[in-house]
């Protein structure tokens, strides 16, 4: 990806949805396009015209943490939004002087084990949003994305090439365009992920709803929130879900899901964990691999 491009469009694209009535500009004037002006957002963050328009034209070499958080607060950018920026900031510097992980492939035995001990439906992505791992129950809920082979374990591709991913997710668009935020902050946080770029490569190649939602340069932290999904053997389920990082594994992500106690979905819940008791363990090697091999 064009870095600097990244920057621009970012930047452009925060700066055109805010109304001068809403940043609490007087007297805007009528304007041939909605949104800010240069000028406007260079004012109010307290620099130059001639330094907002180089930031803007993608050059964030040397910008200062305090200059990120004016113009932040000045596009009024979200927590993930501001993250975003300051992502693409460092980006722009010199290639961190640290040693590279490999990417892990295997998931150590005693990580298998604690995914396997929890009751609820667990399983692990990692930031290409390939599917790592999880419990037996978690197999059984996203078995229809394991399984497809459009997905090739991978959640983004289930959702864009696999036309099933429209009934197993009733919520689809709100998905489609999560999955896309989520792609987008991690491509800042890692724009030298070549693995991560081959998959944005594929997805805005393959998949006009994948990229009209790339150029809307939206980002989010994917944390916490529900979702439904309309599972094949025991119907309709509304679930929370928490995401949790893994400190000793920081390219992977584990996300955990539960239905509120009382409800047609904890019914529907316990007869998918029973189902999974019942069906046979994959093989060794992890979710992942067995799937993409």
């Amino acid at each position: 990806m064009d870095h600097r491009a990244e920057v621009s469009d970012f930047l452009r694209t925060r700066r055109d949805r805010i109304t001068p009535e809403r940043a609490g500009i007087l007297g805007g004037g009528r304007r041939r396009v909605p949104g800010l002006r240069r000028e406007e957002v260079a004012m109010a963050a307290g620099i130059s015209v001639e330094y907002y328009a180089r930031i803007e034209r993608g050059d964030l070499r040397g910008v200062s943490p305090e200059v990120l958080e004016a113009i932040s607060r000045t596009l009024q950018l979200d927590e993930a939004e501001s993250d975003h920026l300051h992502d693409l900031a460092e980006a722009a510097g010199p290639p961190a002087r640290r040693r590279v992980r490999p990417a892990e492939t295997e998931v150590p035995p005693s990580l298998q084990r604690f995914v396997d001990a929890i009751p609820v439906p667990v399983w692990m992505r990692d930031r290409r949003m390939d599917l790592i791992a999880a419990n037996p129950i978690g197999r059984a809920l996203y078995a229809p994305v394991i399984s497809d082979p459009a997905a090739r374990g991978n959640t983004a591709r289930f959702v864009f090439f696999s036309p099933a991913s429209r009934t197993f997710f009733p919520d689809w668009e709100e998905n489609a365009s999560g999955i896309v935020a989520t792609l987008r902050t991690y491509a800042g946080q890692s724009p030298r992920d070549r693995r991560l770029t081959d998959l944005i490569g594929e997805l805005v190649t393959r998949s006009d709803d994948f990229r009209v939602r790339w150029a809307a340069h939206d980002v989010r932290h994917h944390r916490t929130g529900s979702k439904r999904i309309r599972h094949p053997e025991v119907g309709d389920l509304e679930l929370g879900y928490e995401a949790m990082a893994l400190p000793a594994h920081p390219d992977w992500f584990l996300f955990g899901y539960t239905a509120a106690p009382d409800t047609p979905s904890a019914d529907r819940l316990r007869l998918l964990g029973s189902l999974a008791e019942t069906s046979p363990a994959p093989a060794a090697g992890g979710t992942a691999a067995v799937e993409r091999a």
